[in-house]
């Protein structure tokens, strides 16, 4: 456990938010475990157990609270306090590793061992691959019987149980209730509409969405991604599935409402993974900040801007594709750039609903064949997209979270065209990587001397092994930090 059982019951007494989704606490004279925000009655401390996951606790025989419902918290940081192989199997097992192959493919991808990568999760996490998995099913599909009025054989389907009947008896055993009842004692459901189907997603405090919100706006591709200060919707395909994504800010603050529209829900989990990661939605920022504010170079714009998170991405290769459009122009030359690639060899959507949405996002296949005269780029950048295309048509990167930064790098700078600051900028964005800085990068250097501390590029590398394992937060700070006027933001 990060904390001792007196710090963990102290924000139970105070159901302090920044701990939800940090630990579970377990009440041996119930059997339940609940959130640290639980409202009810604060069980005495005897009484306490604490749990670093869900899984954990699960795994030892508690049930979860009907009323504060775990699956509603805050997903944990993943890479926080246990091994880079634990962290990078946790979010291939949210994204669906499990679901359709064994602990035995898990940990050839990430390169090691079954039996070592099972030691890894009971040191580490406490359960095995399989029970963290299991809980992963179990709380998506009773968020789904919560929030929405999807047909229970959808719910089974979407959480990954494979029938009705497995789904079933899991809850039974889980929940001593079968999901039609769950169903019927829940009040907090908006269900869905010919809008889509909407789910809240839970926001651990401090979150800076008017930032976030402001990058994706300046950067959002015409026909593909439409952004207001309260919305961010887009076009989406899965599985050759076209669709919409909108993710709202809730009035309150503490949660987003992802709203999807897709003929058919079993890829739901897939969407709703990809939004926490758009949005950087399991980002600690308490520990982050507590690291990195050691610097004085940051600590003013971390105590100004204490929730700071990195836009994600929908997908790896449309960050690639932006990345190498903005090699070297500014940010509205790569998004004008980006919309007509998207025009040109984007599929149309179907039925947009008069919306300004009106194509997908190109595929590698489509880009890799595509003649791009017509764009405008020059011809080395051209030559660039069409080889980084080729390579994610071919599948010859590899690129998902089971790469370490350094082995993404050198898969991406061994493609002409791609340095190591578009490299890293897509691990940052694309992967998720935390520990990512663009090196050399001009605005980095521009906001350091704004600050009156100018540096060459070498220089900002050697401060920045300071601010590992966070240094993607770091360069968000100091790009938050250059003068207004002046400001080039990068791609």
């Amino acid at each position: 456990m990060e904390y001792d059982s007196k710090t963990c019951y102290r924000a139970v007494k105070s159901r302090d938010p920044r701990f939800d989704g940090r630990f579970f606490t377990a009440v041996v004279s119930t059997g339940i475990f609940c959130r640290p925000v639980c409202p009810a009655i604060t069980p005495k401390q005897k009484n306490c157990q604490f749990f670093e996951n869900a899984a954990a606790a699960m795994h030892a025989g508690f049930r979860p609270c009907l009323r504060c419902r775990p699956e509603a918290a805050p997903g944990g940081p993943a890479w926080n306090g246990v091994s880079t192989t634990v962290s990078r199997a946790l979010r291939l097992i949210n994204e669906g590793a499990l679901d359709t192959s064994s602990v035995d493919d898990l940990a050839a991808r990430l390169g090691v061992g079954e039996r070592h990568l099972r030691r890894l999760f009971l040191e580490h996490v406490g359960v095995g691959p399989k029970a963290v998995a299991q809980t992963r099913r179990v709380l998506f599909a009773k968020k789904l019987v919560n929030e929405t009025a999807l047909p229970l054989t959808d719910i089974a389907l979407a959480a990954g149980f494979g029938s009705i009947r497995r789904f079933n008896s899991t809850f039974q055993k889980i929940y001593a209730r079968p999901p039609r009842e769950l169903r019927r004692m829940n009040e907090d459901r908006d269900g869905s509409d010919d809008a889509g189907l909407t789910l809240k997603l839970a926001v651990r405090p401090p979150y800076d969405w008017p930032r976030l919100i402001g990058f994706l706006q300046t950067r959002a591709i015409p026909g593909v991604e439409s952004v207001s200060d309260n919305s961010y919707r887009r076009t989406i395909a899965i599985e050759k599935q076209q669709g919409i994504l909108e993710v709202q800010h809730a009035a309150e603050g503490d949660h987003l409402k992802v709203t999807v529209s897709l003929a058919d829900t079993s890829n739901l989990q897939t969407v709703i993974e990809r939004s926490r990661r758009l949005f950087d939605l399991d980002a600690d920022s308490v520990a982050i900040n507590a690291h990195l504010c050691r610097d004085p170079l940051l600590a003013k714009s971390i105590k100004t801007r204490p929730g700071l998170r990195i836009p994600g991405a929908w997908e790896a290769f449309e960050i690639a594709v932006r990345a190498v459009l903005g090699q070297q122009i500014s940010v509205a030359a790569a998004r004008t750039f980006a919309s007509r690639l998207a025009t040109a060899y984007g599929a149309p959507i179907k039925n947009p609903n008069g919306s300004e949405l009106s194509h997908l996002f190109p595929t590698p296949e489509a880009l890799a064949e595509a003649d791009l005269s017509n764009i405008g780029l020059t011809k080395r950048r051209t030559q660039t997209l069409r080889g980084l295309s080729r390579a994610f048509a071919d599948d010859d990167l590899g690129l998902d979270v089971s790469s370490g930064l350094e082995d993404a790098q050198a898969r991406l700078t061994a493609l002409p065209g791609i340095g190591p600051w578009t490299a890293q900028y897509i691990a940052m964005r694309a992967l998720g990587e935390p520990d990512a800085f663009p090196t050399g990068d001009l605005g980095l250097l521009n906001a350091c001397k704004a600050l009156g501390l100018e540096m060459s590029a070498r220089e900002l590398d050697e401060r920045a092994e300071n601010w590992r394992p966070w240094r993607a937060y770091a360069a968000m700070h100091l790009w938050a930090m250059l003068p207004s006027p002046k400001r080039k933001s990068k791609p």
